[in-house]
C-alpha cells in the first residue's frame, strides 16, 4: 500500500456543492420573501465566489464571509432583509443536503475495504460540514474530519497541515496523499506543507505551471489505480 493515508477535500471532491448549495438557496428565499430566480441565485454565487477567494488569500475571517456575502447580496437587489438570519437558514439547510459526487461513496468504501485510512481536510463552516458528515455515506468511513474553525488556520496555511500531522500519528509526506479539486487550497496546501498531492479535476482545466501535482484524475475511480 504506497498511501495508507489519504486527505480527501470534502466539497466538489467528495460532495454535490453546487446541488446542495442551490438546495439551500432556494429553502433560504422561501423563508424570507426573496425572488428565487436563475438571476438572483447567480448574483448571490458571484458575490460568495468573491468574498471566499478572498478568504482563500487569508484577507478575510470565515465570520465575515457567511455573513458580508448577504450584506451584499441585499444591497444588489434593494432588499431591505435580514442578513443574519438569512445566513443561518442558509446555513441549516445547507447542512442537511447530501449529495455525494459521482462514484464517492463506492471508492471510499473500496479504500477502506483495502486498508486505507481516510480523513476529510475542510475549510467550510464547522457546523455545516459536521451536519452533512452525520447525515451521509460518508459516517462509517471517515476516520475523522479536520475543519479549519478547529485547526485555527486554513488551507493552503502550513499550520493547518501542522495540526492535522498533530492528530494523525505516524502520517507522513511519504505515507499520506491530499485529494481535492482546488488548486488554491487542496493543492497549494499541499505544495506548502510538503505532502504530496492528486489534483481532482473533472472538468479538465489547464495545468497551472506554479503547482507541483503529482497525480491528476478526471474520475474518483482513477484513485484506485494510484495509493
Amino acid at each position: 500500500m504506497k498511501y495508507p493515508y489519504l486527505l480527501f477535500d470534502a466539497d466538489d471532491t467528495l460532495f454535490d456543492f453546487p446541488r446542495a448549495s442551490a438546495r439551500a438557496f432556494s429553502i433560504m428565499c422561501r423563508m424570507n420573501d426573496i425572488p428565487d430566480t436563475p438571476d438572483t441565485l447567480q448574483l448571490y454565487h458571484q458575490i460568495n465566489l468573491e468574498l471566499w477567494a478572498a478568504f482563500d488569500r487569508g484577507e478575510v475571517s470565515k465570520d465575515f464571509v457567511t455573513l458580508e456575502r448577504f450584506v451584499r447580496f441585499f444591497q444588489a437587489l434593494g432588499l431591505p432583509r435580514d442578513p443574519a438570519k438569512c445566513n443561518r437558514d442558509y446555513l441549516t439547510a445547507l447542512g442537511e443536503g447530501v449529495y455525494p459526487l459521482p462514484h464517492a461513496e463506492e471508492v471510499c468504501r473500496e479504500l477502506v475495504r483495502r486498508g486505507h485510512r481516510l480523513y476529510i481536510i475542510t475549510n467550510a463552516v464547522a457546523s455545516v460540514q459536521r451536519s452533512r458528515l452525520r447525515g451521509s455515506v460518508f459516517a462509517d468511513l471517515i476516520t475523522e474530519a479536520f475543519i479549519s474553525e478547529d485547526a485555527g488556520a486554513s488551507k493552503p496555511d502550513p499550520a493547518y497541515y501542522d495540526y492535522v500531522r498533530s492528530r494523525v500519528p505516524g502520517l507522513t509526506a511519504e505515507n499520506s496523499l491530499v485529494i481535492g479539486d482546488s488548486l488554491a487550497t487542496d493543492i497549494r496546501g499541499a505544495n506548502n506543507a510538503g505532502l504530496p498531492c492528486c489534483w481532482y479535476n473533472p472538468g479538465q482545466k489547464p495545468r497551472p505551471a506554479d503547482l507541483r501535482i503529482d497525480y491528476e484524475i478526471q474520475d474518483l475511480r482513477q484513485l484506485l489505480d494510484i495509493v
